[in-house]
């Protein structure tokens, strides 16, 4: 679209809009800078007038009482009324009688300036105090918002992007970054649910396809005609068939479980595990592994679907990747200060510690990619981080001294 002209003489156009709500004279902006000024300023200023007013009488009152004579003339002989000073009762001389005069006024102007000190003292602590616990509570009030701010990012960062500041109030700096942090939020919030919804309608677009190709191989497989190359062909096509349809239930899958749950029910996790344990006993005794279990009841609030789901994958990794001979599965289920614990212990290949995290990652496994693997599609853990995570829990593996992977499962109860 082209530009419109400008009439001759007229100032050029900017090339930038202005911020809505922005004043083109930012210094009358109530910005939290002139606020924080007036408010320290202010203080300083009712603090000084204070201080220099309770100085002036605290003055005028050892002026007063230093000028206070300890002596009185009484017919024509002075009669000593104080006796902080030491007068000569009968003074031999003008001289003697002018030196101890002398000596006692300056003994009364020291005493009146340490009277001052004291009180000064004692008066600049007491509006210290006033003024500490003023500019606390002053700095509490003007800082809220930060901590409001705060909140909702801790919130954010618990997989809720649905939250909002919605900051009221003057348009000052600290609007400004909670305006900034929504509008950042929103834009997150919708690449989020663009890409789970790309990834759930792209898994269910290729289950149609997958079933179909599934239903004719099976036909295929079951005309007793076909020679033995094309049977194995059928089995071959199958077996890719079957896992790519597992590959694509485990992306919507994940999709799914990257949501926070909102409808929780009570599940314990020691009946998830021995369901779990059940699925998987035939693969177990098939290679020869001894599964054990330690089951205590741990409630949590969750899905039982999805929490069946972490257990099984655990559990199933657990067996896959083990020793060929003599190895071990340990399922341990326990309630701890207030956190359920899923525990799947295994023997097998020693596994550095600085690698343990990469299997967490989509399609991988130690060192290199999981695609090619028998074992799996590469999502198992992938998936039961993503469960953990949206039940507000964790998971994580530790590498067992001999080989083999501790993996543990910390959800609230």
């Amino acid at each position: 679209m082209a530009a419109t002209p400008l009439p001759p003489g007229a100032p050029p156009k900017p090339d930038w809009e202005p911020r809505q709500g922005w004043s083109p004279r930012p210094w009358l902006r109530p910005t939290i800078r002139i606020r924080l000024t007036l408010l320290y300023g202010g203080m300083f200023l009712i603090a000084g007038v204070l201080l220099l007013t309770i100085i002036y009488l605290l003055a005028a009152d050892a002026i007063q009482r230093g000028n206070r004579l300890p002596f009185q003339i009484v017919n024509m002989e002075y009669k000593q009324v104080d006796a902080s000073c030491d007068l000569p009762p009968a003074p031999s001389s003008s001289a003697e009688f002018n030196h101890a005069v002398a000596q006692c006024l300056a003994h009364q102007r020291d005493l009146a300036l340490n009277s001052l000190l004291r009180r000064s003292l004692l008066t600049l602590l007491g509006l210290a105090v006033i003024a500490f616990a003023f500019g606390y509570a002053m700095a509490g009030r003007v800082l809220a918002p930060l901590g409001r701010i705060t909140r909702t990012a801790r919130r954010v960062a618990g997989s809720d992007l649905s939250r909002r500041i919605e900051l009221d109030g003057p348009d000052d700096e600290l609007k400004e970054l909670a305006d900034t942090f929504d509008e950042m939020l929103e834009r997150l919030d919708r690449a989020f649910t663009a890409q789970r919804r790309f990834v759930a309608n792209a898994s269910h677009e290729l289950r149609t396809p997958l079933a179909i190709n599934r239903t004719l191989l099976e036909v295929q497989l079951a005309d007793p005609g076909a020679s033995p190359d094309l049977t194995q062909l059928g089995r071959t096509l199958l077996a890719t068939n079957e896992r790519s349809e597992q590959l694509v239930e485990g992306l919507l899958l994940l999709a799914r479980s990257d949501n926070e749950l909102v409808d929780r029910k009570p599940v314990d996790l020691a009946e998830v595990a021995s369901r779990a344990v059940d699925q998987t006993r035939a693969e177990a005794q098939a290679k020869g592994v001894e599964v054990r279990e330690q089951r205590k009841p741990a409630v949590v609030q969750g899905n039982g679907v999805l929490l069946e789901r972490i257990a099984l994958n655990l559990v199933q990794n657990a067996v896959r990747y083990n020793v060929p001979e003599g190895g071990w599965v340990e399922v341990t289920t326990d309630a701890r200060q207030g956190q359920a614990v899923l525990l799947v212990a295994n023997t097998g290949p020693v596994v550095p510690a600085y690698e343990a995290e990469n299997i967490f990652e989509p399609f991988r496994r130690l060192r290199t990619e999981r695609t090619g693997s028998d074992k799996g599609v590469g999502l198992g853990l992938s998936i039961a981080r993503s469960v953990a995570r949206a039940h507000g829990g964790s998971i994580t593996a530790e590498p067992r001294a001999g080989g083999g992977l501790v993996m543990r499962v910390v959800l609230p109860a």
